[in-house]
C-alpha cells in the first residue's frame, strides 16, 4: 500500500492511548500534600508498583503501604503496551539461555508459575481486564526465518514447552495473511490483557487493601534522613488524567519512610547509579477501528492468540474484546541524550510506515480505518531483561531493563524486591538474574551512535535474508547481541 492509502487511513486517528481513551478510566486520586510517614513507600504507579504494593499487603495486613505516581496509575508503559503477558522472566528463553546458561530452567519454572499467580490474582480480585490465556503464534514472513523456527522449537521443547511447528496453509488457517510462510504456536505461556484495565484493577485492588495512593505526585529527590528514607515531593492539579499535569507549580511534599520501592523505569532515574544502565526507547502503535463480521470473517483469527513476526525489526499484533486490531513495533527510537518527553510519542513517519506493513499484512482490510496512535517509552538495558539492585543500606530496592515485556516479570520482580528489602538470603534473591548487573551503555555521544548503528544494522540484516553485519557480529561475541 502507498503512503497516501496508509495517511487517509489515519486521517481520523486520535493522537492518545486506545487503553487509556475510554469511559471505564478512574478518577484521579488527589495529590499528596503535607509531612506524611509510611513503612513502605512505593514510587511508581505501573505495574512494578502496583504488584510490589500490593504483595506487601498481602503479606503483612497491617503494613503502612503509600504509593506515589507522577501521573495516574497506569497512564504510561503500563496503559500503552500491546496487552502481551508472558511467563518468560528473560525477554524469551534464547536470550535467557544466553545471559543465564546454569540457571534458566529454574527461571522457565519460575516465569510459569508466576504467569499461574497472575490469573489467580485476576481471578481473586474480579479484575476485569480480559485475560484470556490464548498463547502466542510466531510467523515467519521471510525464507530465512523458517530456520529460526524450527530451532526456536528445539529449544523451547528441550525446556519443556509444548509449542507446534505450521506450514503456510496451517499459519494462514489459523490467522489469513498472503504474508505467512509458516509459524510456531505456544500454547499455554502467554496471555492476552486489556493493559489499562489491569493497571486499574490492581490500583483498586490496592486501595481495597489499605494501600494510601497519590497520583500527579511527583517525587524530586530522594536523601536518608536518620533511620528513614526521606523523599520529597511535588504534588500537581490533576488536569489531564492520563499522565502529569507538566510544568505548573505544585504543592511540596514530604514522606518518610522506613522503605522504598523505586518502579520508575524508563523514566529520568532517582538514583544516579541507573543513569548508565537504562536508556529509554520509544515505541509506537496503531489500533484500528472495529472490525466488521465480514473482515473478522476475512482474517480468521477465531483463536485469539497474539502474534509477532521473527523479523529483528519485528511487529507484535493483537485483536481486541470488541473486534480491533492493535498493530505495533517495528521501529524503536531513542532519542540523544535518553531524552523523554510527551511530543516524542507522536511520529508521523512512523505511523505512516506501520499503517503500510499493516495493509501488506492484511491487503483483504484495506477499507479499514485507524482511530488511534500513540507512542510510549520502554526501559531497556545491554542484557534485555530486568535487573534489580539496593541502595541506601538496603532500605531501597529497584528493578528496570524490562525491554517491553515486563506486563508479566514486573509481578515477579515485586516479589523480589520485598525479598531484597527485608533483607533475606531467599531463593529469588541468591538467582544470578537479580545477583548480576549487565553491562552500563557508554556516555554521550557514543551512546546514540552505536544504538542507531545497531538499529540500522538490524534493518540491513532484515533486508539482507537475516545476514548479520561485522557490527552485530561483534555485539553477538561481547555478549550484547539481540534479536526479536
Amino acid at each position: 500500500m502507498t503512503p497516501a492509502h496508509a495517511s487517509r487511513a489515519l486521517a481520523d486517528a486520535a493522537p492518545v492511548p486506545y487503553w487509556l481513551d475510554r469511559k471505564e478510566r478512574p478518577d484521579p486520586l488527589p495529590p499528596l500534600t503535607g509531612a506524611q510517614s509510611a513503612d513502605l513507600l512505593v514510587i511508581g504507579g505501573g505495574y512494578g508498583g502496583l504488584w510490589a504494593a500490593l504483595e506487601a499487603k498481602r503479606a503483612d495486613p497491617e503494613r503502612d503501604v503509600l504509593l506515589v505516581d507522577a501521573g495516574t496509575c497506569g497512564w504510561a508503559a503500563s496503559g500503552r503496551n500491546g496487552g502481551f503477558c508472558a511467563a518468560s522472566l528473560t525477554h524469551g528463553l534464547a536470550n535467557g539461555v544466553d545471559r543465564f546458561p546454569d540457571e534458566v530452567g529454574e527461571l522457565e519454572r519460575l516465569g510459569r508459575k508466576n504467569l499461574d499467580a497472575i490469573a489467580a490474582t485476576v481471578a481473586e480480585f474480579d479484575i476485569d481486564c480480559d485475560f484470556e490465556r490464548t498463547g502466542e503464534l510466531a510467523v515467519a514472513v521471510e525464507p530465512y526465518q523458517l530456520d529460526g523456527l524450527v530451532a526456536d522449537a528445539e529449544l523451547a521443547r528441550r525446556y519443556g514447552h509444548r509449542v507446534r511447528l505450521l506450514d503456510a496453509d496451517e499459519v494462514r488457517a489459523e490467522v489469513n495473511s498472503p504474508t505467512y510462510l509458516g509459524g510456531m504456536v505456544d500454547a499455554d505461556r502467554v496471555a492476552m490483557v486489556d493493559p489499562a484495565k489491569l493497571a486499574w484493577g490492581l490500583r483498586r485492588a490496592c486501595l481495597d487493601a489499605g494501600v494510601r495512593v497519590h497520583e500527579h505526585t511527583r517525587v524530586t529527590g530522594l536523601r536518608a534522613d536518620g533511620v528513614a528514607l526521606r523523599a520529597d515531593t511535588l504534588g500537581t492539579d490533576p488536569g489531564d488524567a492520563r499522565g502529569p499535569a507538566g510544568p505548573a507549580p505544585g504543592r511540596p511534599g514530604v514522606v518518610r519512610a522506613r522503605r522504598i520501592v523505586l518502579a520508575t523505569n524508563a523514566f529520568p532515574p532517582l538514583l544516579r547509579r541507573l543513569r548508565a544502565y537504562v536508556v529509554p526507547v520509544y515505541d509506537h502503535v496503531l489500533m484500528t477501528e472495529p472490525l466488521t463480521p465480514a473482515q473478522r470473517d476475512a482474517i480468521g483469527w477465531r483463536n485469539r492468540q497474539g502474534l509477532a513476526d521473527t523479523g529483528n525489526q519485528f511487529h507484535y499484533y493483537r485483536i481486541t474484546r470488541d473486534g480491533r486490531i492493535l498493530f505495533g513495533g517495528y521501529d524503536a527510537v531513542y532519542h540523544y541524550g535518553n531524552r523523554v518527553a510527551p511530543e516524542l510519542e507522536q511520529r508521523r513517519a512512523t505511523f505512516t510506515t506501520l499503517a503500510q506493513h499493516f495493509f501488506t499484512t492484511f491487503p483483504q482490510l484495506a477499507d479499514v480505518r485507524f482511530s488511534h496512535r500513540w507512542g510510549g517509552v520502554i526501559d531497556t538495558c545491554t542484557r534485555f531483561c530486568p535487573f534489580y539492585g539496593t541502595a541506601f543500606g538496603g532500605r531501597l530496592a529497584y528493578a528496570a531493563g524490562y525491554t517491553g515485556l515486563g506486563v508479566g516479570a514486573t509481578r515477579f520482580s515485586a516479589r523480589v524486591l520485598l525479598d531484597l528489602l527485608a533483607g533475606g538470603n531467599t531463593p529469588l534473591t541468591r538467582l544470578d538474574l537479580v545477583r548480576r548487573k549487565p553491562l552500563p551503555f557508554p556516555p554521550e555521544p557514543v551512546r546514540a551512535v552505536g544504538i542507531n548503528l545497531t538499529r540500522r544494522s538490524m534493518a540491513r540484516a532484515d533486508a539482507r535474508g537475516g545476514r548479520r553485519d561485522l557490527w552485530l557480529r561483534t555485539l553477538d561475541r561481547l555478549g550484547l547481541g539481540f534479536d526479536s
